[in-house]
């Protein structure tokens, strides 16, 4: 009988001290448990923090781009903006021509238009010569 009283006694401290350790590990891990909350909280807000200025720096960034393009591209007067006009028409006049070309469907464009010329300024001193013949 005394050694179930020894044996009740000593199983009573074993369970004194497992529920004991156990009261410590559960207050570790509520510990843990809060400090990854803060940590968590901590990022997200440094997350906030950076977005804002990433949003801010694109926003300078964005107007320092607009202003160097002002500074670099001033509003042209309107006569070059009427050749520039021209010049983009005529281009889009010649693409046809140098498509074929570069297909290898017809030839050089620019022999064509020297010829066109040519034909013109003989045309024109054809006509400036009957002219001084009258």
């Amino acid at each position: 009988m005394t050694s179930l009283i020894a044996q009740e006694i000593r199983l009573s401290k074993r369970h004194e001290e497992i529920i004991s350790q156990r009261l410590m590990l559960l207050q570790q891990m509520q510990n843990k448990l809060e400090g990854q909350n803060k940590e968590k909280v901590s990022q997200i807000q440094a997350a906030e923090v950076a977005f804002e200025r990433n949003r801010s720096l694109l926003k300078d960034i964005e107007a320092a781009e607009r202003s160097l393009k002002t500074r670099i591209h001033p509003l042209l007067p309107p006569e070059v903006v009427s050749l520039e006009t021209l010049y983009w028409a005529s281009v889009e006049e010649c693409i046809p021509k140098w498509e074929q070309f570069l297909l290898g469907k017809s030839p050089y464009p620019i022999v064509a238009v020297n010829q066109n010329e040519a034909e013109n300024q003989n045309e024109t001193e054809s006509a400036v010569q009957k002219e001084a013949q009258r």
